[in-house]
C-alpha cells in the first residue's frame, strides 16, 4: 500500500484506459515486434552510455546531461511498450517511437536530473548495493528485456488480468494497481542501477497509477 513518504527522483505514472479490447492482447506480441527490434539496439547503446557516464561521474561527479536524457528516453520508451504489452496491458493505444516525454500517452516516466552524484557510490551501487533489490525485482519480473517481461509475478498477474478481460470485458482495478506498483519498484531499481540517482530505492510497494506525493522537479 502506498504511504505518504515520497520517492522523488523517479516518477512513474499510468492511467488505465477504458474500454480495452477483450482480444487484442492475444496479438500484441506481434504488434510490438518493431519496437522490440529498435529497443534491442537502444539497450545496447544504453549500456555503453552508462559505462561512459560511470567514468564521467567518477571524475567530475556529474552525469552528462545529453547522456542522461538519452538513457531516460530509453527507459521511457521501454515503459510505454511494456505498459501496452505484457508488462501491464493497460492501454490499447500503440506506443510512439519516441525517446521524448509523451504527456498524452497513458504511461509516463520521469527521473529528476541530479546536479551532483557521489564518486564513491558510483563504484558500488550498481552491483554491491543493488544486490538485494535485484533479488526482489527478479521475483517480480522473472527477467525484463526491452519492455518484455518474463514469467515472474508481473507476468502471472498480467495473464490473470488478460483472462479476466477476455471473459468480463473489464480490467480488475486492484490487479492493475498492484501491477503498476511492481513495475514502479522495478523501474526505480533500473534507474538506480543505471547511475541516474544516488537515492536508494525504497523497499516499499507504492501501488496505483499515481505516484505518492508531488511531481519530480
Amino acid at each position: 500500500m502506498a504511504t505518504p513518504t515520497t520517492y522523488r527522483p523517479v516518477r512513474l505514472t499510468a492511467a488505465l484506459d477504458t474500454p480495452l479490447s477483450r482480444w487484442l492482447w492475444l496479438v500484441k506480441w506481434i504488434l510490438v515486434i518493431p519496437h522490440l527490434v529498435v529497443l534491442a539496439f537502444l539497450w545496447i547503446a544504453f549500456v555503453l552510455v552508462t559505462v561512459v557516464a560511470f567514468f564521467a561521474i567518477l571524475f567530475t561527479e556529474r552525469y552528462p546531461r545529453p547522456l542522461f536524457d538519452f538513457n531516460l528516453g530509453v527507459l521511457r520508451w521501454s515503459w510505454r511498450v511494456s505498459y501496452y504489452a505484457y508488462g501491464a496491458l493497460g492501454t490499447d493505444r500503440y506506443p510512439p517511437f519516441s525517446l521524448r516525454a509523451e504527456p498524452d500517452y497513458p504511461a509516463r516516466l520521469d527521473v529528476a536530473y541530479p546536479e551532483r552524484l557521489s564518486r564513491g557510490l558510483v563504484l558500488v551501487k550498481w552491483w554491491l548495493l543493488a544486490i538485494p533489490q535485484y533479488l526482489v525485482v527478479g521475483v517480480f519480473s522473472g527477467g525484463w528485456h526491452e519492455g518484455w517481461y518474463g514469467s515472474g509475478l508481473i507476468g502471472l498477474l498480467v495473464l490473470i488480468s488478460a483472462v479476466g478481460l477476455a471473459f468480463t470485458g473489464t480490467y480488475h482495478r486492484d490487479l492493475f494497481d498492484l501491477i503498476v506498483g511492481l513495475n514502479r519498484w522495478a523501474i526505480r531499481v533500473a534507474a538506480y542501477a543505471a547511475l541516474m540517482t544516488d537515492e536508494y530505492p525504497p523497499f516499499r510497494l507504492d501501488m496505483g497509477g499515481s505516484e505518492p506525493g508531488g511531481d519530480v522537479r
